[in-house]
């Protein structure tokens, strides 16, 4: 059911109005004001059904999704610190300070996957509506554009065959003790043992011996797997039980050193393995996601304009259309011109951007030479969206979840650039404010 306005209680004068309590010229106070949530709740309400229980206020999980993001914060941490921040409160659409979370974190996670990536992305639209209307981004900035892929990497533990094998061992299981089946042997202590002597022996003199126990290991699964299917024949609810953990224990048994389209972790398939070229890290392991952000640097600063996921690794060049459309869609901007690195040679983009990659020879205008230069200032902008945002370990299941962090991520840095940019202009109207009447105050 739709959401429902909060009826009036009869407490409701013993308790404490948050325009008390906060400072309503606070940074996060204004920029609950320039939100338009209506725009939330005309979009979101095709996603309730007319019967059953009243669903949340779309503000306060919209709201929680843009904190969650703009701070960096889990499910969890951000649900906590609502409760105890009038700020968070406010900002969420509450005018009593509540002593209590209205929800469960786990609604924060049905919330989302039931909107989806394509309609969360209102909520990036709706930031880059704000900077236009705040002065942070003219609109103009739009136009100009670059356009960069990195990889949104996924909070899995580092692939290795023996941590694979184990895994499979543990899950098998777990499942089976689920469901009550008596295994021959379950391989549980000898297969951590093995584990335990790959790891400290696969980097030293005895990578022999270490190899020993990874192909021990995959004996171990490959007997297990064979014991439960001769146990679970014939009966279809336990084939449909196990029918996940079989398909991708099987997997990893067939998986080679040279084999395409690996398994890199159990609980998450959709993790790809994508080369990175660097000496610190030579492979980053998750989904490729393509960004782009304003060229010049606008008063606010840097804000992003597009990013999307892009799973199955697909090659930059042919990526630029469709990050090009997504800018255009959530601006309602033309691009006139892209800015984009040497890995996007071949991009045979047909659209109405002109596209110039680095490096390229015989450019005369003195403008698109000084914008090509301003397309390395897109790396700090992928750097904040890792450290400060939550790209560099997504914990959302699926490629789904992949898609969702993007859009959300994207949204969350362009609210700090916001917060950042509402108080210096509080500042500034303080120091106005201040300056004639300092002299004076001096002179006395």
């Amino acid at each position: 059911m739709p959401p429902k306005k909060p009826a009036p209680r009869s407490d409701e004068l013993f308790r404490s109005q948050l325009d008390n309590v906060v400072d309503m010229e606070h940074a996060l106070v204004k920029l609950a004001g320039l939100i338009d949530w209506s725009r939330f709740d005309a979009a979101y309400g095709r996603f309730y059904h007319e019967k059953g229980r009243p669903g949340l206020s779309t503000r306060l999980m919209a709201g929680l999704h843009l904190l969650k993001h703009m701070q960096g914060l889990s499910d969890g941490a951000v649900c906590a610190r609502w409760v105890g921040n009038p700020y968070h409160q406010f900002f969420c659409g509450e005018q009593y300070f509540r002593h209590k979370l209205p929800l469960d974190r786990s609604s924060m996670t049905r919330w989302r996957n039931r909107i989806g990536a394509d309609k969360l992305e209102l909520l990036l639209a709706e930031t880059l509506r704000v900077a236009m209307e705040t002065g942070a981004m003219p609109p103009q900035a739009c136009e100009r554009v670059t356009v960069y892929a990195t990889v949104q990497t996924k909070a899995i533990a580092h692939p290795t065959d023996s941590h694979l094998l184990l895994r499979g061992i543990e899950w098998l299981n777990r499942i089976a003790r689920k469901h009550g089946i008596k295994l021959r042997q379950s391989f549980l202590r000898v297969g951590r043992q093995a584990r335990r002597d790959v790891s400290r022996l696969i980097h030293g003199r005895g990578h022999k011996q270490a190899m020993r126990q990874v192909r021990k290991l995959r004996t171990w699964l490959g007997r297990l797997d064979r014991d439960i299917g001769r146990k679970i024949a014939e009966n279809e609810e336990l084939e449909a039980a196990f029918a996940v953990v079989r398909e991708r224990v099987a997997k990893i048994l067939t998986q080679k050193a040279g084999s395409t389209d690996k398994l890199y972790a159990l609980h998450a398939p959709e993790v790809e393995c994508i080369a990175k070229g660097k000496a610190q890290t030579r492979y980053e392991f998750g989904v490729k996601t393509s960004i782009a952000v304003t060229n010049a640097r606008t008063a606010g600063g840097q804000f992003i304009v597009g990013m999307q996921a892009l799973p199955g690794n697909p090659y930059d060049g042919h990526t630029l259309s469709g990050q090009i459309e997504q800018v255009e869609r959530l601006t309602g901007v033309t691009v006139e011109r892209a800015y984009v690195d040497r890995g996007y040679k071949g991009h045979k983009h047909g659209g109405q951007a002109r596209v110039y990659i680095a490096h390229t020879r015989g450019i005369t205008s003195p403008t698109i030479k000084r914008e090509l230069r301003r397309r390395n200032a897109i790396e700090p902008i992928i750097g904040h969206t890792k450290s400060d945002g939550l790209l560099e370990r997504n914990h959302l299941a699926g490629a789904t979840g992949d898609a969702i962090n993007a859009i959300l991520v994207a949204a969350g840095h362009n609210l700090r650039l916001l917060v950042a940019w509402l108080t210096a202009l509080l500042r500034a109207l303080i120091a106005a404010w201040l300056s004639p009447v300092l002299p004076k105050m001096g002179a006395a």
